[in-house]
């Protein structure tokens, strides 16, 4: 689910590979990202991590399949995995190193919201951007305290409603990452985002990204329940049950008005 290397510098790269699915968020996904981000907080010698993906998209949120799993189980299993995203989310976010996202492809929804648990994050210029979860009846939810964090409100107002997709330029100017460059040119700019913190003491630099972050947008115990139980309710809903079944089924969703000229 996920490749795991680290250089003589102390750089782990955390790549999700599920490029046949887009790197999509399964729960084997997720518990592996979850897992290997608790070995390296606990791992001193790592210094720097760099999270990408494989393949044409870097994440192109929720897997569908795992989500109609939830809607079909039981309210137990729904809490289950919706805190297991949140958990994930959250122990990226806190990571003691600073994390550089390798947006090497199209985010989409959750993708977004891992772009935004990265302290910093570079994308290939060709890449497209879209909080998609109301097309499927769904919401940006568990991803929705760092997506905020990161755009502020006013810019994430433009786009976490409407579904719409964005190019790089764009994400750009949202906050979701730095700069947006050629392909030819990614691996060279997440080096020079790397090797500044091979200079700097690394305990420094944690305390520094904790500091950061107790001065930023509050994303406590209480913001992530909220965001858990706001899935968990739309994932119930009418709306998500339409959405996710006219996905399958290749047609519109009942309340999609628009027309082919």
């Amino acid at each position: 689910m996920i490749e795991r290397s680290v250089d003589a510098r102390g750089v782990a790269t955390l790549a999700l590979a599920r490029p046949d699915k887009h790197n999509a968020l399964s729960q084997g996904l997720i518990d592996a990202l979850y897992a290997a981000a608790q070995e390296i907080a606990a791992d001193r010698s790592i210094r720097v991590v760099v999270l990408t993906g494989q393949g044409p998209s870097f994440c192109a949120g929720g897997d569908l399949g795992w989500m109609q799993e939830q809607m079909a189980g039981d309210a137990a299993m729904r809490r289950a995995a919706a805190q297991s995203i949140a958990g994930m989310l959250g122990a990226i976010n806190t990571l003691p190193q600073p994390v550089i996202g390798r947006v090497q492809g199209n985010a989409f929804g959750g993708g977004v919201g891992m772009a935004s648990v990265c302290d910093v994050a570079i994308a290939v210029d060709s890449a497209k951007f879209g909080l998609t979860e109301t097309k499927l009846g769904l919401i940006p939810a568990t991803i929705g305290p760092y997506v905020l964090a990161r755009m502020g409100e006013a810019h994430a107002r433009r786009v976490f409603m409407s579904g719409r997709l964005f190019d790089a330029a764009e994400a750009v100017d949202l906050g979701v990452v730095a700069k947006a460059v050629p392909e030819a040119a990614l691996d060279a700019a997440i080096e020079a985002e790397v090797a500044p913190y091979l200079q700097c003491a690394p305990d420094a630099v944690a305390a520094a990204k904790a500091f950061a972050r107790s001065l930023g947008s509050t994303i406590d115990e209480s913001v992530v329940a909220r965001s858990i139980d706001a899935l968990i309710a739309q994932w119930e809903s009418g709306s998500a049950k339409e959405g996710i079944s006219a996905f399958f089924e290749r047609r519109k969703p009942d309340w999609d008005v628009t027309r082919v000229p």
